[in-house]
């Protein structure tokens, strides 16, 4: 006899669980607020089927062990979100590197090295400018542009020395100038504030997660690119906004300069993301592109996203890559194929 849904929820203010307890809350599904932080979470979930939990890369209680716990709740059966498959390389451009190269994806080419005489000797080799990226960070946060052999070698010589930061305060600092003098708004004078303390005290995430060093990352520069795409794929359908770069930039991420018009997102960008996430069996992701010349070129993925970004797309793309008209609530789809997921194995 098949038994009711229910649904574990870790709630975080500002984060996908708003919209799946909105979700549980009008269509009458049967879930509980957990507390993933709690020693005793494996206790919590005894009377659940799944757990949906939004955990963020910056958070470091949530990087110390989200990975681990879903690895353990998906060993007694119960299904997760996001799940490993979905997870274990969020926020890890390195691992996304050999995912990327081992199944086939349409990667720009890029460089890891894990000893400095061997770094030193493909930078005489190499062509500039490069894309210098840390391993974890996202908005265009930990990556650079490097114009001469000599910035490059600075870099090696510091991440194979005293290390980097996790997170760049200067950089952050500097991106939300740029946001004040776009916007010129209460919001961004005060985000500019933040942004000037921060440079001068780390945040807990700085101080639990040490030196990033021990290896050393380039990317190949893929010039004349004044926008990327980013294609959402949850389950079997897809969404997507092309982000303008920021005025004298090359990065797109974090300029928050949107266009939401489905007629500027090329399909063959749809098309790789929905393989590769069936490829991944993946829940949901999302795919950067950048292009050289018109090859749809990959430089990294992520399970979460900015939500309200993408709530004035004006559709989606089914795996068909036919196009359905009209508004949608992007992580109600999650509570959806989750839902499915947990009737598949026979909960109703």
């Amino acid at each position: 006899m098949n038994k009711k849904i229910h649904i574990a929820i870790h709630h975080r203010e500002g984060s996908f669980s708003e919209r799946w307890i909105e979700y549980c809350d009008i269509h009458n599904i049967n879930y509980k607020l957990v507390d993933c932080y709690r020693s005793d979470i494996v206790d919590q979930m005894s009377d659940c089927d799944g757990l949906m939990w939004h955990w963020h890369h910056v958070d470091p209680k949530a990087v110390l062990f989200a990975r681990q716990l879903i690895y353990a709740l998906e060993a007694s059966g119960k299904k997760v979100f996001p799940n490993a498959r979905t997870c274990w390389h969020f926020d890890d451009k390195v691992g996304q590197k050999y995912l990327f190269e081992a199944i086939g994806a349409p990667l720009v080419p890029n460089y890891v090295f894990y000893d400095r005489q061997t770094a030193m000797r493909f930078i005489e080799e190499a062509t500039f400018p490069k894309v210098f990226k840390l391993r974890g960070g996202a908005g265009s946060s930990n990556v650079r542009l490097v114009r001469k052999k000599a910035e490059a070698r600075k870099l090696v010589n510091k991440a194979f020395g005293r290390g980097f930061t996790k997170i760049d305060r200067f950089s952050l600092f500097k991106d939300r100038f740029w946001h004040l003098k776009r916007d010129r708004n209460i919001a961004a004078i005060w985000g500019c504030c933040k942004g000037l303390a921060r440079v001068f005290v780390p945040t807990e995430y700085e101080k639990l997660a040490g030196q990033d060093k021990g290896y050393v990352y380039f990317q190949d520069f893929i010039p004349d690119n004044n926008f990327d795409i980013r294609v959402i794929v949850i389950g079997e359908r897809a969404f997507a906004i092309k982000r303008m770069v920021r005025d004298g930039d090359f990065r797109a991420s974090g300029s928050g300069r949107i266009v939401h018009d489905q007629n500027q997102i090329p399909l063959d960008c749809v098309k790789i993301a929905f393989d590769t996430s069936r490829k991944l069996s993946a829940q949901c992701l999302g795919y950067d592109f950048v292009f050289d010349g018109s090859r749809s070129q990959l430089t990294e993925i992520s399970y979460g996203f900015t939500m309200r970004v993408y709530d004035r797309c004006p559709g989606y793309w089914d795996i068909d890559l036919t196009w359905h008209s009209g508004q949608f609530v992007a992580p109600y789809f999650m509570v959806e194929d989750f839902i499915k997921s947990l009737r598949r194995e026979g909960v109703s």
